[in-house]
């Protein structure tokens, strides 16, 4: 959405070069939740379903590595404009500025929405198994196992 909201902004028009920003943009965005989501999941039964330090985790383990991928990225796509071809221009200028979006999206918004919306996901969890009779906390097939 920032990025269509950028385009219009700039009056830039939508032509194949630069809708495939949308599906480029996406999909390195989508991996960087992924990535963040599936470390928070594993850190969450070693912490004891403790939120604050799943998420503080999650952040130090996955935050170097997804800055990292950003910025290379962000200098490959930054290359394009450069380009005298006018969807060159705006394809690399697009998805650079996306990514660099998304980056912060990812290490600030989800860590925020995980801290607020993640007690009412744990006590739900609890509530559940519970109800199943179960003594323990929820657990993730695997996750004890790994250290």
């Amino acid at each position: 959405m920032f990025t269509g909201g950028l385009m219009g902004f700039f009056d830039i028009p939508l032509k194949p070069s630069t809708v495939l920003v949308f599906s480029i943009a996406f999909g390195i965005s989508v991996d960087y939740t992924i990535h963040f989501l599936a470390k928070y999941r594993l850190e969450l039964n070693r912490h004891s379903w403790d939120i604050g330090k799943t998420v503080s985790m999650a952040i130090k383990e996955t935050g170097i590595s997804m800055t990292y991928t950003s910025l290379i990225l962000f200098s490959g796509f930054i290359t394009f404009t450069a380009s005298s071809f006018g969807g060159n221009m705006y394809m690399g200028l697009l998805t650079s500025i996306t990514l660099i979006v998304a980056l912060f999206t990812n290490l600030i918004l989800l860590p925020c929405l995980l801290r607020t919306f993640g007690g009412f996901m744990t006590r739900k969890m609890e509530k559940i198994t519970e109800k199943k009779g179960r003594k323990h906390k929820p657990r993730y097939y695997g996750v004890d196992d790994i250290e």
